[in-house]
């Protein structure tokens, strides 16, 4: 399988979100479920990470999955508002690396 862009992403999940005839939801009620989707990742990584183990008739979940939700809504969320997430990275990445370029220690590079 080939790698997908962002684009790609957004692209796939407008396509599976088009078929249907409610389409999007609002944006206040995406950021709701991302909230949920953030605290269900919370969840997994204090499973994995944290002191708090499973319990047995616990649902099997991955912080890959979590991470695959919270993406999933994110395409949403960014398609019900035209945003192009690749566009809004490359923004964000210029903000840090310029207000942020001395900001923390950098790895000393040998040549």
């Amino acid at each position: 399988m080939s790698e997908k862009t962002l684009s790609d992403i957004q692209r796939e999940v407008d396509d599976y979100i088009s078929q249907f005839k409610e389409g999007y939801f609002s944006p206040l009620a995406l950021m709701a479920r991302m909230s949920e989707e953030v605290g269900e990742l919370a969840r997994e990584v204090n499973h994995y990470y944290g002191e708090k183990p499973k319990k047995a008739d616990e649902a099997e979940n991955t912080v890959e999955m979590e991470l695959g939700d919270i993406l999933f809504i994110l395409s949403c969320f960014a398609n019900s508002l035209n945003i192009d997430l690749t566009e809004a990275h490359n923004k964000v990445m210029h903000k840090f690396t310029t207000r942020d370029a001395n900001r923390w220690t950098k790895k000393i590079t040998e040549l």
